[in-house]
């Protein structure tokens, strides 16, 4: 198991390593916070916890509502609540009209959101907008450089 080095790698550094639960069983520890990521139980996991797609949507879906909530207390808008919905899904680049790339198979988030609260239309519209504005919307359409070496155990 990778330990944190100082106080201040546990700030920045997540850290994922098996259980020995099960053949995908993963704890994400991050400082204080742990949880179990896996696999469902029809590809061999335990289904004890959320699998990377499901990670990555819930990243996104939380990024989204706390934009939604950051941006209306901003203006002082009475949004109640954001409930936001995300599914993932592949499909055929040719099915994806506003898609640069049209051959093999494409990555599609489906992200629905449920405002509440007495907005006008034009405060929900703009809600709408800015919740394109999250920053992991933002990392998921920008170019992402993933380095990946081997550390000594």
């Amino acid at each position: 198991m990778i330990e944190p080095n100082s106080a201040a790698d546990t700030i920045k550094d997540v850290v994922v390593h098996e259980t020995g639960g099960g053949r995908f069983q993963q704890e994400v520890v991050w400082g204080e916070h742990h949880l179990i990521a896996d696999e469902p139980t029809v590809v061999g996991g335990l289904g004890s916890g959320l699998g990377p797609y499901e990670l990555l949507l819930a990243s996104l879906g939380a990024c989204t509502a706390m934009t939604l909530r950051s941006y209306a207390d901003q203006k002082h808008w009475p949004l109640k609540g954001a409930q936001v919905r995300l599914r993932h899904s592949r499909i055929h680049a040719e099915d994806c009209a506003e898609c640069e790339t049209k051959t093999a198979m494409l990555d599609r988030i489906d992200r629905v959101i449920t405002l509440e609260g007495d907005l006008t239309d034009d405060q929900r519209s703009r809600l709408m907008e800015i919740a394109d504005k999250c920053p992991v919307h933002r990392t998921l359409n920008s170019e992402i450089d993933i380095r990946t070496v081997e550390e000594e155990s």
